[in-house]
């Protein structure tokens, strides 16, 4: 799909709201940057606003972009975080849950506190940001997009990786699909994907094994996906017609065996 060929199948989402988790850095920001580009509003949260800001400025259109400090793992701040969408536009028309994070480590060993992380940002918020979305989808009555970004760990449970961190991608699976039955029984027009990368060249191995080099170590392997083959399969969900539900996605960098 040409870049022509994706922004005309965006063209309907234009003036629309989208809400963008995790957009700091790596494949969260460059969404949020081509949705921007693509003419929606979009608004962003993140703990440290000083990392989000700007990002408006940088799509040249700052009047269609809000961001606001909130952290992901307290409910009441991301009932905050929606509550000031509303109130400054007329409520979320597409969710892109992409905050997340992983520790590496082994389950005999690692500390619950890690898991608890892994808990609280990949599998509660990203229920609790999409109970809040559908809440204003529901007020508006429009068509509506949640995508999870999800990833290949949870698909299967790769030899060496962090278990706990599996199990929570295995929950947004579980997570996507009863959002999609609750939805089609109630009628209503709002669509939920989820896209479950591979390996994708952020700053997530970083965080993940802790280190420069544990990161350069796992993206230096082969050629890994980047941000931007991610925002691809957010246009292409996106720009599907209402009759069509693209469910999952999954990419693999070609040079990845699993």
């Amino acid at each position: 799909m040409s870049m022509d060929q994706g922004r005309s199948m965006m063209d309907r989402w234009r003036g629309r709201v989208a809400v963008v988790t995790g957009a700091s850095s790596g494949i969260g920001r460059a969404v949020a940057l081509d949705l921007l580009k693509a003419g929606m509003r979009v608004a962003v949260c993140a703990r440290r606003l000083e990392l989000i800001e700007n990002l408006g400025f940088e799509a040249g259109v700052p009047d269609a972009f809000m961001a606001k400090a909130a952290d992901l793992r307290v409910e009441s701040e991301i009932g905050g975080f929606f509550d000031a969408v509303k109130s400054h536009w007329q409520g979320v028309h597409v969710l892109v849950n992409n905050a997340g994070l992983g520790f590496e480590g082994e389950l005999s060993t690692q500390n619950p506190g890690e898991w608890r992380q892994m808990l609280d940002v990949n599998v509660l918020a990203l229920g609790i940001c999409t109970q809040q979305a559908l809440s204003q989808m529901g007020g508006h009555g429009e068509e509506g997009q949640v995508i999870n970004i999800g990833s290949m760990s949870g698909q299967r449970v790769p030899a060496g990786s962090n278990g706990m961190y599996c199990a929570t991608k295995f929950a947004v699976r579980a997570l996507t699909e009863s959002f999609r039955q609750e939805l089609h029984a109630a009628n209503r027009p709002v669509r939920i994907c989820e896209i479950s990368p591979g390996l994708v060249e952020t700053g997530f191995a970083a965080h993940y094994g802790g280190s420069e080099d544990a990161a350069e170590k796992t993206y230096g392997a082969f050629k890994c996906l980047q941000s931007e083959d991610i925002v691809d399969a957010v246009r292409y969900v996106l720009g599907q017609p209402t009759h069509v539900q693209v469910h999952d996605v999954l990419i693999r960098p070609t040079g990845q065996a699993s």
